[in-house]
């Protein structure tokens, strides 16, 4: 991978909390940003408008974001990528071209490699539309950013890792509603047939009043990429990203916040506190993550919801939420598990299958006809709640501390990301929280 300069645009968007600061950079400043913007917003009727795509990020999980997309809705085409890696575009155009041929339409100078290189995509006129699907460290930046220039965006979960970066999403939020852009988000159960009828339901009174609420999301180790000789501290971390909690969040933010999604909602809004705790016993020695975290949020009302996450080898699995009311119970499993409510005594009321396939395509194609149609889709404040509640159960967890969601909405001064980030820099030396060491900021 060649050598990139080091991404102090970081700087500007640290800067303040003003609108220009946290969108920041040169886009706002420069007299370029208006076309971009009229280009990208606007809208037509015409079924067979071309939608075109970049996007930013082009491992697993971003191929299999612009797979879908591709699958689903027709007349998009792929016209720009970039990532940190050559090898990780030029698989991905082969693999998606032969799955999708003329849908397809990347040139070579039209991959773009580096820590800076999300910033050709959004400076591309013919981008109309760009998938965010990084590391989530960056992803607040990247969208605000998209959005500051302009693009209609579907951004991968969660949307944060830390308060900071929050913050800069309700900003970017506010600011696609105002100029009439999209942003959809990864939270895929939001649009599984099982999940909407579910919840629904709950909220029209099935189940009677809600009690209280249990969420797993407990699975077996997760993957860990060994250190690679000659390499620096911060291609190390990136390329070993799950394992560094400035780009990860740790697993309740990266990984189990589609529960703390299904939750919020089923709840209607964010908790009010957290408390809780967990630890470390399989992890490498360098991983800042924990292996195990459980956390009680107590939302509007007192209900309580027991939330657990945990990746150790060895160990029974569990994935799903359960929902307890004054009438019976609601059963909603992760996956394709279906959704199912019983009464008191355990008599089964209702069931109904779901298909997370569907799921993940839907969202895109939400996504495509909403740009169509000019009647935008903006969901990323909620999605910034949810990843801001795993964040605050995370906080609560590694300092032993009872944490309130007006603390880390908007007085927490956490800030993970890097000031002085730089891809042959170095980086401290890797560490882990410890309750009761660790503070609250």
């Amino acid at each position: 991978m060649p050598e990139t300069g080091t991404p102090n645009r970081r700087d500007a968007l640290r800067r303040g909390t003003t609108l220009s600061a946290a969108l920041g950079t040169a886009a706002i400043g420069s007299g370029a940003m208006a076309p971009r913007m009229l280009h990208a917003a606007s809208s037509s009727d015409d079924p067979n408008r071309v939608i075109r795509i970049g996007i930013v990020g082009v491992g697993g999980r971003g191929t299999g974001a612009l797979n879908d997309s591709l699958s689903i809705n027709d007349n998009v085409r792929l016209v720009a990528m970039a990532d940190l890696q050559q090898e990780n575009c030029e698989r991905a155009r082969k693999i998606l071209s032969q799955r999708h041929g003329d849908k397809i339409d990347v040139k070579d100078d039209r991959i773009h490699i580096g820590l800076d290189a999300y910033k050709n995509v959004l400076d591309d006129p013919d981008v109309d539309l760009v998938i965010l699907a990084t590391s989530p460290g960056f992803r607040p930046y990247h969208i605000a950013e998209a959005v500051a220039a302009g693009k209609h965006v579907f951004a991968e979960k969660p949307s944060c890792v830390d308060p900071a970066g929050y913050r800069v999403c309700t900003k970017a939020h506010d600011e696609a509603v105002k100029q009439g852009t999209s942003i959809v988000t990864g939270t895929q159960y939001r649009r599984q047939v099982n999940y909407v009828e579910a919840i629904k339901r709950i909220h029209d009174g099935e189940i009677g009043d809600i009690v209280s609420a249990t969420t797993r999301y407990c699975s077996g180790g997760i993957w860990y990429k060994n250190r690679k000789e000659g390499v620096s501290d911060t291609q190390y971390q990136l390329n070993n990203w799950m394992h560094f909690i400035w780009l990860s969040g740790d697993q309740i933010t990266e990984q189990a916040v589609h529960n703390i999604d299904a939750i919020n909602w089923v709840m209607g809004s964010a908790p009010e506190t957290a408390y809780g705790s967990g630890g470390r016993f399989t992890r490498p020695a360098d991983s800042e993550m924990w292996d195990n975290v459980s956390i009680d949020y107590t939302y509007p009302g007192n209900r309580v919801c027991s939330f657990m996450c945990r990746q150790i080898p060895g160990t029974k699995g569990d994935n799903g939420n359960v929902i307890y009311g004054t009438k019976g119970t609601a059963y909603i499993d992760a996956m394709s598990g279906g959704s199912r409510f019983t009464d008191r005594s355990g008599k089964q009321t209702w069931s109904m299958k779901g298909s997370i396939a569907d799921a993940y395509r839907q969202e895109h194609k939400d996504l495509v006809d909403s740009i169509r149609s000019g009647n935008p889709i903006v969901e990323l404040r909620t999605t910034a709640e949810s990843s801001l509640t795993a964040v605050m159960g995370r906080m609560a967890a590694y300092t032993g501390q009872r944490v309130d969601w007006d603390f880390v909405s908007e007085k927490s001064s956490l800030d993970l990301f890097p000031k002085d980030l730089d891809w042959n820099g170095d980086r401290p030396e890797p560490s882990f929280a410890i309750p009761g060491v660790t503070k609250l900021t």
